[in-house]
């Protein structure tokens, strides 16, 4: 039989499992590179000397360079590197246990960074000067001048780009199969592998990626609505 019915209950049942840790893991994902691309973005916005090349030399190295590449980079140096680190503040550390899910967390973190810091930049870019003299003349100072004007009206202008970094960090995830991290993809292998039925179990995992779609679409869109009337 070319496709069997039969399994895609028993199937879904299996790859649900691994819905948690790949939803944990994407939001770790998303929320440090985020953090860390602002930070980017923020220094190449202020034109920071030395830090500024800096930065821009770290986004042509990891937008060029391919994830899985830095995932087994991460997967062979990064123990080594903590337990290196640990051993200089006089801390016992066995960098080789280190969980797998906490190096892909890194590997992708540092490889996403670079496209969430030109998310941020394109945002802080479209920040009209203009209301920053109006806020000055006013009598603001800096720091409220990008508290209360310019930060609300940059996030809401980077949310649509943020929220398809979300699914991009998902499909990224299951790269993690490469050094035995079990995400919806591996789960849905791994499933397959047992019964045989790998249409079935991938047509399971492609509905549970379009649900996660869904929900963080319409997640952006009302965050962006709701934004957009307070400012």
């Amino acid at each position: 039989m070319i496709f069997d019915s039969e399994v895609l209950l028993p199937d879904l049942y299996e790859i649900l499992g691994a819905v948690p840790l790949t939803l944990v893991m994407a939001l770790a994902v998303f929320v440090l590179s985020t953090v860390v691309g602002s930070l980017f973005a923020m220094i190449e916005y202020r034109r920071v000397p030395v830090l500024r090349q800096l930065v821009v030399a770290y986004k042509v190295a990891f937008k060029g360079v391919p994830m899985v590449v830095v995932i087994f980079l991460a997967y062979y140096g990064l123990p080594s590197t903590l337990q290196f680190l640990t051993s200089l503040v006089g801390v016992e550390y066995n960098g080789h246990s280190t969980p797998n899910w906490v190096t892909l967390i890194v590997a992708l973190t540092a490889c996403v960074a670079a496209f969430q810091a030109e998310v941020v930049k394109g945002a802080l870019n479209s920040f009209d000067t203009g209301q920053a003299d109006a806020a000055y003349s006013l009598g603001y100072k800096k720091s409220q001048l990008f508290r209360r004007v310019m930060l609300p009206q940059v996030i809401v202008a980077a949310i649509p780009d943020l929220a398809n970094s979300f699914m991009v960090i998902m499909k990224a995830l299951s790269l993690g199969f490469a050094i035995e991290v079990v995400d919806i993809f591996a789960q849905s292998q791994l499933t397959a592998a047992l019964n045989f039925y790998y249409l079935e179990a991938f047509l399971v995992a492609v509905v549970i990626y379009m649900v996660i779609a869904y929900a963080v679409t319409q997640i952006a869109d009302r965050t962006e609505r709701a934004l957009r009337v307070r400012t």
